[in-house]
């Protein structure tokens, strides 16, 4: 299955995927367990994962590869909102080399 991957830098990895999770589980089925630092998001489209690590939240999805880019889009645009006071980035890297999309919070222009 096609993949796309991101490692987002953050002291707080396990807080970050916490709070997805229960966001994204308002919506779609969604998991995490803080004994693993691990959870999944199940969208129709395919799947998200989260890791926490020691000093980055790693995040794949899985799908059709016509449906990465809205797999990437979902969770890295919800992720940099709930990281907008720790700047956080989301830049994603799919296993075919294609370059994947990047999240970051814009400051909106005066």
């Amino acid at each position: 299955m096609p993949r796309s991957e991101a490692r987002v830098v953050t002291d707080r990895p396990a807080r970050y995927a916490k709070q997805l999770a229960a966001h994204m589980g308002r919506k779609i089925e969604a998991t995490f367990s803080e004994e693993t630092g691990r959870g999944t998001l199940v969208f129709g489209a395919g799947t998200a994962t989260l890791e926490a690590g020691p000093d980055a939240l790693l995040l794949t999805v899985e799908g059709e590869r016509e449906n990465l880019p809205g797999l990437e889009d979902v969770v890295g645009r919800h992720l940099v909102r709930f990281g907008a006071r720790d700047e956080l980035v989301v830049e994603w890297h799919r296993d075919n080399g294609e370059a994947g999309m990047v999240h970051r919070n814009e400051e909106p222009e005066a």
